[in-house]
């Protein structure tokens, strides 16, 4: 046999890591929510759907437009953003920082998980009145709102993911003798960083969750403003756009938090597919 009949023929450079477009992550994450459009736009068209309750896609995209040529989308979005932001920070610094702290000693445990076991049963919308009797209505309830549903996924995940570190990460801390800002900065927090990323995705669900009810206390801007006067004047089609924009700022800040969250643990492994 000669070496040419042997030789294998190697695929061109640029070809070794193509995939075919149907199969790439971002296409096959968008077919079902692009389905369930055509779905809605399908069922308003052949009567199935109220127009007056539930207006087509088509038409909720032309109230989208309208809000956006009148120029309040770009100023609402930025005003929510704000507020979903600043409540985001607040609530994970406390979250980690108290799972952290919780988890690491027993004095945090027995000082620190109870009184929060206590309060996340608390429904969260029900602390409204009392947040507007202590803070009054302008911006703070609002954003101290965002950060309390914050708070409690981060704190359970980060609380969970210290707790169950591999023993053996804690016997190397000891054989090397790492002081306890080393042991946090080495072992603890990169061993717990899957179970806390897992929180951050939760917590920024609940995030934009908490900002529709937060924007509901006399709002003067933000997209629940927005959806408030829409509401007011039954303009359903703007009602459901605000809805739907709430929607996609969740799906676009967890794909962001699942790129990072792709890097980082690039070390994990992963099951087959």
């Amino acid at each position: 046999m000669s070496v040419e009949s042997t030789r294998v023929s190697k695929p061109l450079p640029g070809r070794e890591r193509s995939t075919p477009l149907l199969r790439r992550p971002g296409v096959l994450r968008a077919l079902v929510p692009v389905g369930l459009l055509v779905a809605w736009q399908a069922a308003s068209q052949l009567g199935l759907v109220s127009e007056r309750k539930l207006p087509a896609p088509s038409v909720v995209f032309e109230a989208g437009l309208e809000v956006y040529q009148s120029g309040a989308l770009g100023d609402a979005l930025w005003v929510s953003g704000e507020r979903a932001l600043f409540g985001f920070l607040l609530g994970a610094a406390l979250g980690i920082g108290l799972g952290i702290l919780a988890g690491t000693s027993r004095f945090g445990e027995y000082t620190v998980d109870p009184p929060l076991q206590m309060l996340r049963t608390i429904p969260l919308f029900g602390l409204i009145p009392l947040f507007i009797i202590w803070f009054g209505i302008g911006e703070e309830p609002k954003v101290y709102l965002i950060a309390l549903g914050v708070l409690f996924p981060l704190y359970l995940n980060t609380y969970a993911g210290v707790r169950h570190l591999d023993p053996k990460l804690l016997e190397l801390g000891d054989a090397l003798r790492l002081g306890r800002i080393e042991r946090l900065r080495t072992l603890v927090i990169p061993g717990a960083l899957p179970q806390i990323l897992v929180g951050v995705r939760q917590s920024l669900g609940i995030a934009w969750l908490s900002l529709v009810v937060a924007e509901q206390i006399n709002a003067s801007a933000g997209l629940g403003f927005i959806v408030n006067n829409a509401r007011e004047f039954l303009r359903t089609d703007i009602v459901i756009f605000g809805l739907l924009l709430y929607s996609l700022l969740g799906l676009i800040t967890d794909s962001i938090v699942r790129f990072f969250e792709a890097r980082a643990l690039r070390w994990q492994p992963t099951p087959s597919r």
